[in-house]
């Protein structure tokens, strides 16, 4: 068999991390969120996805230093597209969540982001290829879930 056919995991884990780093480029590139650093964009969709969270839990999901996250929560505040709120159940913490300017601009960006890749699925790909493509996700998401 040739390579194609029975490809090594080493080299093919390479290529798919190149290829998938690119996708996630044009992706950022087609929806970009002026004046958002990527640090900021996660946080913002991990709120979106999640839903509000304390500094601390942020910082932790994100794999980011308790500091480091009341930064960039400062500045996502100063673009007003994160609020905070009192904590439910301890006074000595404040939740944050998502403003409606936050969900507009999150909502915007994700829509950008489908239009590009569906231009790109309709013009640079066969219908044979988009079929392979929605095969390969379905395996792509056995590789990421648990």
């Amino acid at each position: 068999m040739d390579d194609a056919q029975n490809p090594e995991p080493g080299p093919l884990a390479s290529d798919l991390a190149a290829a998938v780093g690119l996708l996630m480029r044009q992706l950022r590139a087609a929806a970009p969120l002026g004046g958002v650093t990527p640090t900021q964009r996660a946080v913002l969709a991990r709120l979106d996805r999640d839903g509000p969270a304390t500094t601390a839990a942020l910082a932790r999901a994100e794999l980011v230093r308790p500091q480091s996250m009341r930064l960039t929560l400062v500045a996502l505040e100063e673009h007003g597209v994160v609020a905070r709120s009192p904590h439910p159940t301890d006074g000595r913490q404040v939740v944050l969540s998502l403003t409606d300017e936050g969900r507009r601009l999150i909502g915007e960006a994700r829509q950008a982001k489908r239009d590009w890749l569906t231009d790109a699925l309709t013009e640079r790909l066969t219908a044979e290829e988009r079929r392979t493509l929605a095969e390969a996700t379905a395996l792509l998401r056995r590789v990421t879930g648990p």
